[in-house]
């Protein structure tokens, strides 16, 4: 999988709290009666009405951001060439795994654009 091997651990931490950011900005446009979303630490976590949680966390040391939902997890590395993080098992981008993770927790579509 293509990556951005020249990034600085300082890059990458600044281009995935960058990108949770974004992604909680838009959750907090989401009803606050089904989602609970907090960011601290790199670690975005999401808590669904019913207690369930959604965890994405970013992992220096591989220069990746994990998503885990129930018993699924994810590991995300950033594409520069399309500019994407993508899954390192080639299963899809960071946000529409993302939005098809909430669309089905929630039963209903969810975008996060």
């Amino acid at each position: 999988m293509p990556s951005d091997s020249n990034a600085t651990s300082v890059d990458f931490e600044r281009r995935a709290d960058a990108f949770m950011l974004s992604v909680l900005n838009a959750l907090d446009r989401l009803d606050p009666d089904e989602i609970d979303p907090q960011l601290a630490m790199g670690v975005l976590t999401i808590e669904f009405a019913d207690g369930r949680k959604c965890i994405m966390n970013r992992q220096g040391a591989a220069q990746q951001i994990w998503l885990a939902h129930g018993a699924t997890a994810w590991h995300f590395q950033f594409d520069a060439a399309s500019g994407q993080w993508l899954d390192t098992k080639g299963r899809g981008e960071l946000c529409s795994i993302l939005e098809q993770t909430l669309s089905t927790a929630l039963g209903h579509a969810v975008s996060l654009a």
